[in-house]
């Protein structure tokens, strides 16, 4: 096991580090970014105030709707000339976010992402299968650098074309891949109906991400593909993957590389800060970028941290894995519900796939929940072309049962047909919204 230097630091050292980087970027975008100078103007706060990490608190948020409101370069702290990447979200819910990059800002990011891989299990002379889309996505190319940095056989087979990256991983024998969870299951599926074992691949460990996944969905990737499987988390807007990693040691939380990003925990309400072990939505600074310093950047993301050390030996502050974003929790009749939480208990069904979709229906001012499932094929039946009636409108109680049981929630359940949802190359489509009831609904 590798660790970095920063990994076992001293509470002390680490604070130290991290208010001397602070407070230069403190005073970096209030000299250099006119959004930020007036947010501190506004409200009464100068550089030379921050004189403790506590006092990040007296710091303005930024907000996703600040990026798309300064689109496309409005809060870049250097110059065009001094930028040697830019990347960007799809902006499929409006304008993109737009982030660049100085060449200091790459190497810190490959160094940062080479650091994750290693916590994730990755080394030296092995191959990594980077199955992460290139482009605009911080994904594919923030895997890529770290694994160069690190010092794998970095092959960037990108997102899609599935059976030639089950050839890939059959000829290349790597032992890591890289992609979203909901994508890893689809290539061990597809290996199976090419007639392959997926646990019998030369691959030892998953460094999966993009996506909330449950602890159940770990759980079925680890055993349909014999590995470890451990989370990556990061977001363009803080600098892309690596802002934490999840150790295979103890498979308990994210380690935040904490000299590169300072994090809070807020109550999205309040906006104030919540215990250590409580969930609230996930702030970040960042301490050491160049172009695009964020401060105070609310990811949206749902999480707890816990500052204890870690069975692998790393004393870095952890974040739990993702619960799921503020924008999809799912407000049924008054009750809150992650996805992630519906996945939770829906996996513990063993007649059920990992496969799964949310369709919400509005009907007024109250919403309609219906959860379409796929059955497993070895309780597939075939009566008259329809799938057997009796074994299905139990399992569909039994589902119901569970999620009123648990999640507090009613929901009527569509049980399909193995195959029936469709499969992602990326990120998995987990809630599809109609803007009307279904008829009987």
């Amino acid at each position: 096991m590798i660790l970095h230097n920063f990994e076992t630091a001293s509470k002390s050292e680490v604070e130290h580090f991290q208010l001397q980087h602070l407070q230069q970027t403190v005073r970096r975008v209030y000299e250099k970014v006119p959004f930020y100078k007036k947010k501190f103007d506004e409200l009464g706060v100068k550089p030379g105030d921050i004189q403790s990490v506590i006092d990040i608190t007296r710091l303005p948020f930024t907000l996703k709707k600040d990026l798309r409101d300064h689109y496309p370069f409005g809060l870049f702290a250097v110059p065009q000339n001094e930028l040697i990447r830019i990347h960007a979200s799809s902006g499929t819910s409006g304008k993109p976010t737009v982030v660049g990059y100085t060449k200091n800002d790459i190497n810190n990011w490959a160094e940062i992402v080479a650091r994750a891989i290693t916590i994730g299990g990755g080394k030296p002379g092995e191959i990594m299968h980077n199955a992460y889309g290139y482009g605009l996505f911080t994904g594919g190319l923030g895997l890529h650098y770290g694994s160069e940095k690190l010092g794998m056989v970095t092959v960037p087979v990108s997102g899609g074309n599935t059976d030639r990256q089950i050839t890939i991983i059959e000829d290349f024998k790597p032992t890591v891949i890289c992609c979203t969870p909901s994508y890893l299951l689809n290539l061990a599926e597809r290996m199976g109906e090419l007639g392959k074992n997926p646990r019998e691949t030369s691959l030892k460990f998953g460094i999966l991400g993009a996506e909330p996944w449950s602890e159940e969905m770990r759980q079925t990737i680890e055993d349909r593909l014999n590995i470890k499987a451990c989370d990556i988390y990061g977001l363009s807007e803080v600098i892309g993957p690596g802002v934490s990693m999840e150790c295979p040691e103890a498979q308990d939380g994210l380690h935040i590389a904490e000299d590169h990003f300072l994090v809070e925990v807020i109550d999205p309400l309040t906006l104030l800060p919540v215990p250590d072990g409580e969930d609230g939505e996930l702030v970040f600074t960042s301490l050491t970028k160049e172009a695009f310093p964020v401060i105070r950047y609310r990811s949206g993301d749902v999480a707890s941290i816990n500052r204890e050390k870690c069975k692998c030996g790393r004393t870095t502050i952890r974040m739990s894995r993702v619960k799921g974003r503020i924008d999809d929790m799912l407000n049924i009749r008054g009750v809150n519900v992650f996805p992630s939480q519906i996945e939770h208990f829906l996996l513990h069904v063993k007649e059920l796939e990992p496969h799964y979709q949310i369709h919400l229906f509005k009907k007024g001012s109250l919403q309609h929940i219906e959860l379409q499932a796929e059955v497993c094929e070895s309780l597939y039946y075939e009566v008259n072309g329809d799938m057997h009636h009796t074994k299905i409108d139990n399992l569909k109680k039994e589902i119901q049962r569970i999620i009123k049981s648990h999640c507090l929630i009613t929901v009527d359940v569509e049980i399909l047909q193995p195959k029936s949802i469709p499969r992602s190359e990326g990120k998995a489509v987990r809630i599809v919204s109609h803007s009307e009831v279904k008829m009987g609904g």
